[in-house]
């Protein structure tokens, strides 16, 4: 008695293959769209005997989770609100001056400062690329799967005032508390008033033991004579410098690479 060879559905003529219409409809319904998307592709290889039955399943599988993997990255970014996404260690030159702290910034980008809840502080002259490094960082934290949120300082402490006028102060106060990392862009650039330095010394109360990254022009020693309050400050700066570590980003202005008229380098960081 002759036994006939068996054959799997993904080696049976056409005629009798699932129908592909109802199978992507499936996969719509159950919200697959990375299997949909390889779908073709991957019928193709098995049709071809580059994949058997458990490998063209895991690998479909695969698709979608690395499509959601980069739809979830995408909204990390978006949520992050960097002011140039494009900001990252990939367009740092870090050869461009020899007073850069290289070796530090290099140190910060394994975030071990991330995963122990401490702060970063880079500070120095204009121009020297500190908010290209914190956005930098900030991405590396994005794309570790953190949340990150990037704002001017100025535009935190009008937020917060915006919140004692229609009540919704608490709320505003809460969600700054939330992400994983905090970008201060442009910190202690002028005196602080009352209101101002109170609602700082809330946010930064509320991130005790959250990460946060700052930018200035000034050093951190110079940071008390802002606040109008010395008790405040010292409570607040205590608490935020003891437990940061301090770049100093040193060196020539990279404006003037910027300067109209001039052919745009890729590799040159932002300004602050």
């Amino acid at each position: 008695m002759t036994t006939q060879p068996t054959t799997s559905g993904l080696d049976r003529p056409a005629a009798c293959l699932v129908d592909l219409t109802a199978l992507q409809s499936v996969l719509r319904a159950l919200k697959l769209g990375g299997m949909l998307d390889t779908l073709d592709a991957r019928l193709a290889q098995a049709h071809a005997g580059d994949l058997g039955h458990l490998d063209f399943l895991q690998v479909l599988c695969q698709d979608e989770i690395s499509r959601r993997d980069s739809n979830a990255l995408a909204k990390r970014l978006h949520r992050a609100r960097f002011e140039n996404s494009q900001a990252t260690f990939e367009g740092f030159n870090f050869a461009a001056s020899p007073k850069l702290p290289a070796a530090q910034i290099r140190d910060l980008m394994a975030l071990r400062w991330l995963h122990a809840g401490e702060c970063v502080i880079l500070y120095g002259p204009v121009g020297t690329g500190k908010t290209h490094v914190a956005q930098a960082l900030g991405h590396l934290a994005v794309r570790h799967g953190a949340e990150v949120r990037f704002f001017k300082t100025s535009r935190i402490l009008a937020d917060l005032a915006g919140g004692h006028a229609d009540r919704t102060w608490n709320k505003r106060l809460r969600d700054l508390a939330r992400p994983a990392v905090l970008v201060l862009d442009d910190f202690a650039m002028r005196e602080l008033i009352p209101a101002q330095a109170d609602d700082l010394y809330e946010l930064i109360g509320e991130r005790t033991g959250a990460s946060m990254v700052l930018t200035s022009n000034r050093a951190p020693v110079d940071w008390y004579p802002l606040f109008p309050n010395p008790v405040v400050a010292e409570s607040l700066l205590d608490r935020l410098i003891n437990a940061s570590h301090q770049v100093f980003m040193n060196g020539p202005s990279f404006r003037p690479h910027k300067r109209p008229g001039r052919v745009a380098s890729t590799d040159k960081p932002d300004t602050h």
